[in-house]
């Protein structure tokens, strides 16, 4: 059974406020390149769970692309194969209505 993504809007809003939080991280990092010890290591541990988080949601986010993109490819197959005609006829239509709005630019 396949599991349930969430939206692609919410993965993309996670994601954006990681990279975010990573940036900012990076930025105080060199802004107060005189930490030591104990406040060092823990800039670089929140650094570094933050940066993961990110790697990990990109990595979420273009699977759930991925996939998309494999069942979009499914579907225009199969509609191809049920339709071939109509297939072409389209392909067609779209091919003329891109040759005529070249045309028209020149």
């Amino acid at each position: 059974m396949m599991e349930k993504i969430p939206t692609q809007s919410g993965t993309r809003d996670q994601l954006m406020s990681d990279l975010k939080s990573v940036i900012a991280d990076a930025e105080g990092w060199l802004r107060n390149s005189s930490l030591t010890g104990e406040d060092l290591r823990a800039a670089k541990e929140k650094f570094e769970r933050t940066l993961s988080s990110a790697k990990d949601n990109v990595l979420y986010y273009q699977g759930a692309v991925v996939e998309k993109t494999r069942e979009a490819a499914k579907a225009t197959d199969q509609y191809v194969h049920e339709n071939p005609w109509r297939s072409v006829a389209i392909g067609a239509t779209i091919g003329l209505l891109l040759g005529v709005a070249i045309s028209r630019k020149d």
